[in-house]
């Protein structure tokens, strides 16, 4: 873990948040009702010249909660088959597979001395309103995601690339994207934090934020 001034780099680049990617395959588009069929996260990392790197993957399929809507077009569009064996052996409730993923992300906030996750995806809200419904269906009170502020690398990407759609952004990045692994949680959630750290450090190399700035900016204070 990279230091300077006393605070780890990944604590200086997001005033204390620690972004976390995430993806999720779903029932339908209603957060409050349909289900989560799959769930992704990958942490980040940043190495000593402040650059932002791809860290730990944490993936699983979820059991429908009780009363969930699945829409069969979502299915089509997924893939997803609920009637496989293997994935009703190793399936997980919300709750459990929640529990999965806010572990290693509390000891990530820990370990980088920050104050809170703050959720990156790609087109953020969706996932965003996913996960915090599947938080109040759990009664989960220690939410390690910041409730409401997000990255979305759809815009980002926008902006970077002339580019919204995931596959074209990457693409765009220089980054390869292999549309039949494409609507998995675990393959979009890898990709999009390929995305987010390639338009990240993209900007500091453009002359956006550096450890010098940071740096000569906390000396100021």
């Amino acid at each position: 873990m990279t230091e300077a001034n006393g605070q780890p780099l990944m604590a200086q680049r997001f005033r204390s948040f620690l972004p976390v990617v995430m993806d999720m395959e779903t029932g339908g588009f209603n957060a409050e009702g349909d289900a989560i069929l799959e769930i992704a996260a990958v942490t980040l990392t940043m190495d000593a010249q402040g650059n932002l790197l791809p860290d730990a993957t944490f993936a699983f399929h979820v059991e429908p909660f009780e009363g969930a809507n699945i829409d069969q077009a979502a299915l089509d569009f997924t893939g997803i088959d609920l009637a496989n064996p293997l994935r009703k052996r190793v399936s997980l409730s919300e709750s459990a597979a929640l529990g999965e993923i806010f572990r290693p992300v509390r000891k990530a906030i820990k370990s980088n001395k920050c104050t809170r996750a703050i959720l990156v995806g790609h087109n953020a809200a969706f996932d965003h309103g996913f996960l915090n419904a599947a938080i109040a269906r759990c009664g989960i009170k220690r939410n390690p995601f910041h409730p409401f502020s997000s990255f979305d690398t759809a815009t980002l990407s926008g902006l970077m690339y002339g580019q919204t759609v995931l596959a074209r952004a990457c693409r765009a990045a220089g980054i390869e994207f292999d549309n039949s692994e494409a609507h998995s949680a675990r393959y979009d959630t890898e990709r999009t934090a390929e995305l987010f750290c390639a338009i990240v450090n993209r900007f500091k190399d453009l002359g956006g934020w550096s450890l010098t700035q940071r740096e000569q900016g906390m000396d100021e204070r």
